[in-house]
């Protein structure tokens, strides 16, 4: 992921440094911190090492991630407190941490990244190989991840086993490099959509402005209310999807959100993100 991101703007890498700074976790080698965060803290990191804390407040891997990636490995092995905590900065971009003497907030505009097997044995899904785990053990481990949490994650893909074929086959895939073009081409068109905003993407957008900076052609408005009505899709989920939709639309070089673009970002939701 950090490999396909843009790299960071001058205004970016000032909020960054700032932020590493106040941390002390500034390189001496490195002034001006120039490529994105990219965070993996373990699951056994407390809830205030994920938001930030102490008698005198620092920064946690939340606001450590800042402009970047925050990555998660084995996400429902985080504690829940953990995983609840990232709720509010998700949906704020801003995490605030409370002491007696005062309040600090401190900036939390992120990609949260979470990776997670289906089932503690790991094969609930897998074509080929038995799942040994119970159905309620299968249900108990993949509730660890709260309804409200999945409604705030905007893309859910499911990783198959990769068949021996395509290991061993000569055929080159598309490079980071030459996804990278495509995604800053991309946010170039965000820029300029932004110029008169506080936003650089639009994932920064909030309800108020996705209906307006999104969008649809006919049929995919028809779509949209089909889906919303049967997926019973809530209020969050649906913005949600808009904003994806846009992001595809602009990958594709698109000015409107097309049924393609909208039925794309429809297939990238959870069963578990619905309502």
């Amino acid at each position: 992921m950090p490999s396909i991101l843009p790299r960071l703007s001058n205004e970016e890498a000032l909020e960054v440094t700032k932020i590493y700074s106040v941390g002390g976790l500034l390189p001496s080698a490195s002034p001006l911190i120039s490529e994105r965060p990219f965070r993996s803290p373990h699951y056994t990191i407390s809830s205030a090492g994920l938001v930030g804390g102490g008698r005198v407040p620092r920064p946690g891997e939340i606001t450590l991630s800042h402009r970047g990636v925050l990555f998660l490995d084995e996400l429902p092995e985080f504690s829940h407190t953990a995983l609840e905590s990232l709720r509010q900065p998700v949906e704020d971009k801003v995490v605030a941490i409370s002491r007696v003497s005062g309040t600090v907030t401190y900036p939390a505009s992120f990609m949260l990244l979470g990776a997670m097997s289906p089932c503690p044995c790991g094969y609930f899904t897998h074509p080929k190989k038995e799942c040994t785990c119970t159905p309620s053990a299968v249900s108990r481990y993949q509730k660890r991840i709260s309804g409200p949490l999945l409604d705030r994650i905007g893309i859910f893909v499911e990783v198959p086993p990769v068949e021996y074929e395509k290991l061993v086959e000569e055929e080159p895939a598309e490079t980071s490099a030459q996804v990278r073009v495509r995604v800053k081409r991309a946010r170039l068109v965000q820029e300029k959509r932004f110029a008169s905003h506080d936003f650089l993407c639009n994932a920064e957008m909030g309800p108020a402005e996705v209906w307006h900076i999104c969008p649809l052609d006919v049929h995919a408005k028809s779509l949209l209310q089909a889906a919303t009505q049967q997926l019973n899709l809530s209020a969050r989920s649906f913005h949600r999807i808009l904003k994806v939709s846009r992001i595809i639309a602009d990958l594709d070089e698109a000015e409107e959100i097309g049924v393609a673009h909208l039925a794309e970002a429809l297939q990238y939701r959870s069963r578990g993100s619905e309502g």
